[in-house]
């Protein structure tokens, strides 16, 4: 991977996350032909090593391709070319992923984080526990803790989404994957945006979240299922008062 340019710093609007480039570096190689359907991929650790990377971002990069069909994961037998995944790499077959409204309300969005994003750290905690890089997420939203501009704001943003989708991730659940995802998708709509952006600005909000956030990252990495349930439906309890969303 050290050979791929960067595409941009944390302040800029879109950054490809690892698990991103991991999953276009194996895109690739199936369009190259140097993977075809039915072969069988390097194990996870193998992979990391090949690529320079984390073994949690290389289990990322293969829940991505496997809710798009790319890969096939065998529970004991490893991952696969899927069968149908040169079709899907050149644009032949549609996505495979959940069809998902493009766009939502924010309380609508609220609601549904509310019913979901608690049981879906209750099962990372059970199930994934932590990944390798979240303590680098929450560094980043520390060092943008003061939200006094516009780039400050974007940067806690990129990572307070990014937080959530891999709390999904780490259920090894790659339905709650792709739905995390779509949530934290759904979490840089605009007006979204405007109403977040007035939240954090105001005095110690972010102080209060980031501490929430720490909360949840550790109940799920001492696999406190309990805890990590209750830490996260008191977040975006407090989230949705501090949108003004009750």
């Amino acid at each position: 991977m050290a050979d791929r340019p960067s595409r941009a710093t944390w302040s800029a609007p879109f950054v490809r996350q690892r698990y991103e480039q991991i999953a276009d570096h194996l895109v690739e190689e199936i369009r190259a032909g140097r993977l075809r359907p039915g072969d069988r991929l390097p194990g996870e650790r193998e992979l990391a090593q090949q690529l320079g990377v984390g073994r949690a971002s290389v289990r990322e990069a293969l829940g991505f391709l496997q809710v798009r069909a790319i890969v096939d994961t065998r529970r004991g037998a490893g991952s696969f070319v899927a069968t149908g995944a040169l079709a899907a790499v050149t644009g032949a077959a549609p996505d495979s992923g959940l069809v998902l409204p493009a766009d939502a309300g924010p309380s609508a969005l609220i609601e549904a984080r509310l019913i979901l994003e608690p049981q879906i750290a209750r099962l990372a905690a059970t199930t994934g526990g932590a990944q390798d890089d979240m303590g680098e997420l929450l560094e980043r939203m520390a060092g943008a803790c003061d939200a006094a501009d516009a780039g400050q704001r974007r940067i806690w943003s990129d990572a307070d989404r990014e937080f959530h989708r891999r709390i999904a991730v780490a259920t090894r659940n790659p339905v709650l994957g792709a739905v995390g995802a779509h949530l934290s998708d759904l979490m840089d709509q605009p007006l979204w945006r405007r109403l977040r952006d007035d939240a954090i600005s105001a005095p110690g909000a972010t102080v209060l979240q980031l501490a929430e956030h720490r909360l949840i990252a550790a109940a799920i990495a001492e696999h406190d299922p309990d805890a990590a349930e209750e830490h996260a439906r008191r977040h975006i309890t407090r989230t949705r008062r501090y949108m003004a969303l009750d």
